[in-house]
């Protein structure tokens, strides 16, 4: 028996006040996140250091009751520091020592400052919630949230690029910058509160693994808004100044981050409302423009917002 409407309704609203109250600002992004968790999703946070987006992760994982792990990106980190390894002994048995990958919420911060073979250890894990090492599988803690922060490219010294297949496997990518002043000296009063979170434990992983697994079943995608998140993919794929365009997974990524927005407004059905909000974070990061139209300033959340204002919204 699946989890009732109302149940993950209330759930869902739980988790998203109760980060809320420590978070500062940022309501967009506080949002996002909490979609992304209930989506079976992953987050790319793009920004300065400094800017709260650990504190996002680790309350979202007390909100929860969930485990909570931290990794830190640098250029000697190595596949088995994150996936964990196998200890030989001389009489032939062994012993496995699980990496920091097997948690509900990993923070790997500065993402794109771990070389590529680093990153490719992600990709089983985010896409099949397992982990094989030394030839045996294993599989993850559910629900299973991968949380990144991306260090900017323009301020970056001796980052690496982030692997195309792996910046695909994040539902949503978000800057997150300075908070205006009257913001920050809230921040400033709430410094104490860092480290441990002051917020309630109001639900389980058993409750929001539930919700994940029966989203498609509690939120209703009609044929039409279906149809609307299809041609607004397809009018990006096809774009002269695309190099490459969203995957099929942006499509899917865009209708269970859509279903997830519907649930937290309390709706059982998406609206395309809920399309436009979420397409700019889910779409943008999985384009590539053209060289020669980067230089006349065109970016992939312009292109996304090009396609919103030229697909008919279905009515």
């Amino acid at each position: 028996m699946g989890v009732e409407f109302e149940t993950a309704r209330d759930v869902a609203g739980s988790v998203l006040k109760e980060v809320r109250k420590v978070y500062v600002g940022k309501q967009d992004i506080v949002k996002l996140a909490t979609a992304t968790l209930f989506s079976g999703g992953h987050l790319l946070i793009e920004g300065y250091p400094g800017t709260g987006k650990t504190l996002l992760a680790k309350t979202l994982a007390k909100v929860i009751s969930g485990e909570f792990r931290r990794v830190q990106g640098h250029p000697d980190i190595l596949p088995t520091d994150i996936l964990g390894f196998y200890i030989y002994r001389l009489d032939g048995s062994k012993e496995f020592v699980r990496g920091p990958i097997f948690t509900n919420i990993l923070m790997f911060d500065e993402l794109n400052r771990a070389p590529t073979r680093t990153q490719a250890a992600l990709l089983e894990a985010m896409q099949e919630y397992r982990a094989t090492i030394d030839g045996v599988s294993h599989s993850l803690p559910r629900p299973f949230m991968v949380i990144a922060t991306e260090v900017s490219p323009k301020i970056a010294v001796g980052a690496y690029q982030l692997m195309e297949t792996l910046a695909d496997r994040f539902f949503a990518k978000v800057p997150s910058y300075y908070n205006p002043p009257e913001e920050e000296l809230e921040i400033v009063k709430k410094a104490s509160t860092v480290l441990d979170p002051p917020v309630e434990r109001v639900t389980n992983p058993q409750t929001v693994l539930e919700i994940v697994t029966s989203l498609e079943e509690l939120v209703h995608l009609s044929e039409v808004v279906a149809d609307y998140i299809v041609r607004l993919v397809t009018y990006l794929r096809n774009h002269r100044a695309v190099l490459y365009g969203p995957s099929h997974r942006a499509s899917i990524h865009l209708a269970l981050l859509s279903r997830a927005y519907a649930l937290l407004d309390g709706r059982d059905y998406v609206i395309p409302d809920d399309v436009k909000s979420v397409a700019v974070p889910v779409v943008a990061h999985k384009i590539r423009v053209r060289d020669e139209y980067e230089v006349e300033g065109i970016t992939p959340e312009s292109l996304v917002e090009e396609a919103l204002n030229k697909i008919p919204v279905p009515k």
